[in-house]
């Protein structure tokens, strides 16, 4: 009964319209598996060759708090929100230290192939640990395996684990413990079983949540990791998640059929069949132009988005490494950038706008 007041206390409460603290989820890919993997399975569990590890991140504005990811029945004239997770083959989780969320300690993650674990989050990558983009990590204190697996240094996870692990520890900050609500924990819980991990993980009736609120361990990123799935298969998911404002309002976003004030989001829905090889998904902006290219020293910008809303530009590198971003209004026809500081090389232009996002590579000579 405590348990169904507080999801009706998280999921039913009232709720702002028209506000929107959520910029972006994304999907960072932090591992694919090969054959030196599997090596370790009578310690770890069946690990394929070609398995993709990725993480999952709720990207907010500053001050803003992750509640919850949920779904929730249909009522009235509600077609209800189902929560999804689902792959064309299985899910893996380690038969050693495996587990709805990371509870394992990082040293215990230095051990066979639990730091591929497949879990949900509130912020936390392992005990004590934020997991945090590879990109965001410093460096500081990388794991080393001690059975020789993890070394796979595939293109399309930019950074190896060997040089950043995505495991951060920060002075005074602790990250959330999640709390399971509705009938979230006992279907998690099957699904994430090692000896018989289902290829669909869905529910109409529960969350997971950080009942006090989970922030990013970087308050101007304010990124919360709140997922670690990994597949050898097509992954595709839908998510609805609730924030809290920094004046305490409540948000929601959900994947498709918003009702009242609930915002539809685009990002929350995944398909990994639908990304480029640097794992953006595509397909999400009607136009997106940029020119000259290859470019010298300024690039212009065509984009169309919904007027009105905020959005972001920025420029990684070939790499992930984020070198530039710049918040826009959308609606904005015409953008120029100065890229003449940058070194000659690859690089991508992510645009991001009402949920929505799109990324096309340029030259810079």
């Amino acid at each position: 009964m405590k348990k169904s007041l507080l999801f009706a206390a998280l999921i039913f409460g009232s709720f702002t319209l028209g506000a929107q603290g959520l910029e972006n989820i994304i999907v960072e890919t932090y591992y694919v598996s090969d054959a030196n993997d599997a090596s370790v399975d009578a310690d770890g569990g069946t690990l394929p060759v070609g398995s993709v590890t990725r993480r999952i991140y709720v990207d907010m504005l500053p001050g803003y708090v992750f509640q919850a990811a949920y779904g929730v029945p249909p009522s009235g004239d509600s077609p209800g929100h189902e929560l999804r997770f689902a792959t064309t083959t299985q899910f893996f989780n380690n038969i050693d230290r495996g587990a709805t969320s990371p509870t394992y300690t990082k040293t215990q993650a230095r051990g066979n192939t639990v730091m591929l674990d497949t879990w949900l989050s509130v912020g936390a990558a392992c005990a004590g640990n934020f997991g945090v983009l590879k990109t965001a990590d410093d460096g500081v204190a990388t794991n080393t395996n001690n059975d020789g697996v993890l070394q796979n240094n595939a293109a399309a996870v930019g950074i190896p684990l060997t040089e950043q692990d995505g495991l951060l520890q920060v002075t005074g900050l602790t990250p959330v413990n999640v709390t399971f609500v509705g009938g979230v924990e006992g279907q998690a819980a099957q699904f994430f079983d090692a000896e018989s991990a289902g290829p669909v993980f869905s529910t109409f009736d529960g969350a997971w949540s950080a009942l006090t609120g989970a922030s990013g361990p970087n308050p101007e990123t304010n990124q919360v990791l709140i997922a670690q799935i990994t597949t050898d298969g097509t992954l595709t998911f839908e998510l609805n998640v609730q924030l809290r404002s920094p004046e305490g309002a409540i948000e929601r976003y959900v994947a498709s059929n918003p009702v009242a004030a609930e915002i539809l989001f685009p990002a929350l829905t995944y398909n990994s069949d639908l990304v480029t090889s640097i794992g953006e998904q595509t397909n999400q902006v009607e136009v997106l132009n940029i020119y000259p290219n290859p470019v010298a020293d300024v690039l212009n910008i065509n984009a169309e988005f919904k007027a009105g809303k905020l959005g972001r530009y920025s420029i990684y590198t070939m790499r992930g490494e984020r070198v530039w971003s710049q918040t826009v209004v959308s609606g904005q026809s015409l953008t120029t950038i100065d890229v003449s500081d940058l070194a000659k090389g690859q690089y991508v232009l992510e645009c991001i706008a009402d949920g929505k996002r799109q990324t096309q590579r340029f030259i810079k000579h």
